[in-house]
């Protein structure tokens, strides 16, 4: 009888058991933690993301946005995978700590390898952890402050929250201006819920502190040639279809002519049948006509002759959203007038941003919705800064519906990991040990920030906790003058959701991680002949 192990995977698939999946799943989560974190607080480090195809414009990143930066790697380890849809979930949901968030789960499986090595089971360590999200969650709940019924008060939160949250990012030289800009578009569109009614539009020169809120639509396209540059009572169609008669809309098919005369033929019968079509779009009562696709010369000249202004090659995002805020609809075909939206606006009219000329709508259907306008100077600044807005912008209206805030500098953090250190002292067995290196995984968060500034960290950070256990609670660090400071003097808020979610995602990405101990391979595809 043979004693040879049997293996029942296919040839080429590979597995690691128990201790062997256990350590190949903290290193990896730990590596992508250790990735991002220079890249967490106010004084972060950004990184530079260059492509495999340098001349893309597109090929060259410099970012400290967590998100960005954990979806342009790509990673093999299936532990980082999942740090890296924590990062794009919490991206999604609320828009900031997307850093944090990654960080947070990645002290805590740091501190679970030790715990293991201590002979420790995972699901005495995830029992520990859970009651102690549970105690960390109820002290940000009791911490959390809500000023929605005072309309000035909360305009000044969420001043506060966009400060706190562009302060991390390429816009902190000019926070105070970003964060008034922010906070004016997210309250005019805040009735509808749309945040897609606020516009980002990004414009080389000048500098940042010339970005501007404009009041109306902008598209980066121009009419055509002969046509009206400036329209009133703007009745607007929005299109997606073909304007071009260069070529028979039938695929494979084949044209064969005995004369010349034929081909003249053709494009006559190619020439009315634009017409035709331009007809059936006149017969809508429009003045502006705007297309996702390229429009011809001749359907361009028979607008101009019927006296309609007409855009071309408008992109897809641009024409969605002009949809959106004229209150039409995209149409693809024309028979029947009667049944298509049409668009609305007061005033439609050529601006100038720069160098370049710009269509603004003004007076649209949808009042609220606005343009924010950037400036900068190289692309990869404008790029960053509109991540930045952007996170800033998702966090308001976040803000907006859920309008309790906490403070930040590390203060939120300092305040569970008491809670939590609380706890574990009241808790018999094994489970105090998990609890107290959650807490110890909630006090790296503001460690980390200290580092990344220069700063002592166990010093700071020690001073901090001290506080807190003296009662301070409202306490966290100054990252302006390397002391700890009160964050309702600084005015250092921020959104409860966001830190919320940092605390519940981290926890079960930790937690879902913790518990593999066996990973399987499939063998890779043999490549046919």
């Amino acid at each position: 009888m043979s004693l040879q192990p049997i293996s029942v995977l296919r040839p080429g698939a590979d597995e690691e058991k128990a201790e062997s999946a256990r350590l190949s799943s903290f290193v990896g989560a730990i590596a992508i933690g250790d990735l991002v974190k220079t890249t967490l607080g106010p004084k972060g480090m950004d990184k530079v993301l260059l492509g495999m195809d340098p001349t893309q414009t597109d090929s060259l990143r410099v970012t400290n946005d967590g998100a960005t930066i954990l979806k342009s790697i790509g990673v093999d380890n299936p532990a980082a995978k999942v740090l890296v849809d924590i990062s794009k979930v919490q991206d999604a949901e609320v828009g900031d700590g997307t850093t944090s968030v990654t960080v947070l789960a990645c002290e805590l499986l740091r501190e679970a390898e030790q715990l293991i090595a201590q002979h420790i089971h995972p699901q005495t360590i995830i029992s520990g952890w859970r009651k102690a999200v549970d105690a960390a969650r109820a002290a940000l709940v009791a911490a959390a402050k809500d000023n929605s019924a005072n309309s000035d008060q909360f305009r000044e939160d969420l001043v506060n929250i966009a400060k706190t949250t562009i302060s991390s990012k390429i816009l902190t030289q000019h926070k105070d201006h970003f964060a008034e800009l922010a906070v004016n578009s997210v309250l005019r569109v805040r009735k509808i819920d749309i945040l897609e009614a606020i516009q980002i539009i990004k414009k080389l020169g000048g500098s940042m502190s010339d970005s501007y809120l404009d009041e109306g639509f902008l598209l980066d396209k121009m009419p055509g040639v002969h046509q009206p540059k400036r329209m009133e009572n703007a009745k607007i169609l929005i299109a997606n279809t073909a304007m071009d008669a260069d070529k028979i809309k039938i695929f494979g098919s084949k044209v064969r002519v005995d004369s010349t005369a034929k081909v003249a033929q053709l494009e006559v019968a190619e020439r009315e049948k634009m017409k035709d079509k331009v007809d059936m779009i006149l017969k809508h009562d429009i003045n502006v006509f705007i297309n996702r696709q390229l429009i011809y010369n001749y359907p361009e000249q028979l607008f101009a002759d019927a006296g309609v202004m007409a855009i071309e090659h408008a992109d897809f995002e641009g024409v969605e959203r002009l949809a959106l805020v004229t209150g039409g609809e995209i149409v693809s075909t024309f028979g029947h007038p009667e049944k298509v939206k049409i668009g609305k606006c007061n005033l439609i009219e050529q601006v100038m941003i720069g160098e370049d000329k710009l269509m603004r709508f003004s007076g649209v259907a949808l009042g609220e919705a606005c343009t924010i306008v950037l400036r900068g100077a190289t692309q990869q600044i404008l790029d960053e800064a509109e991540r930045s807005l952007h996170d800033a912008l998702c966090v308001l209206s976040q803000t907006v519906k859920e309008p309790r805030t906490v403070f930040g500098g590390g203060c939120s953090e300092m305040l569970m990991a008491t809670a939590v250190s609380e706890l574990a002292a009241k808790t018999a067995g094994k489970e105090s040990m998990a609890m107290d290196a959650f807490a110890k995984a909630l006090r790296q968060l503001p460690t980390i920030i200290a580092d990344n500034a220069g700063y002592d960290s166990a010093e700071l950070v020690s001073s901090l906790r001290a506080a807190h256990a003296s009662g301070k609670s409202t306490h966290g660090l100054d990252m302006e003058n390397g002391a700890i400071g009160d964050m309702s003097e600084l005015l250092i808020t921020e959104s409860f959701l966001v830190k919320r979610q940092i605390l519940l995602s981290a926890a079960e990405a930790a937690e879902m991680i913790l518990r593999v101990d066996d990973i399987i391979r499939a063998a890779p595809r043999q490549r046919g002949r």
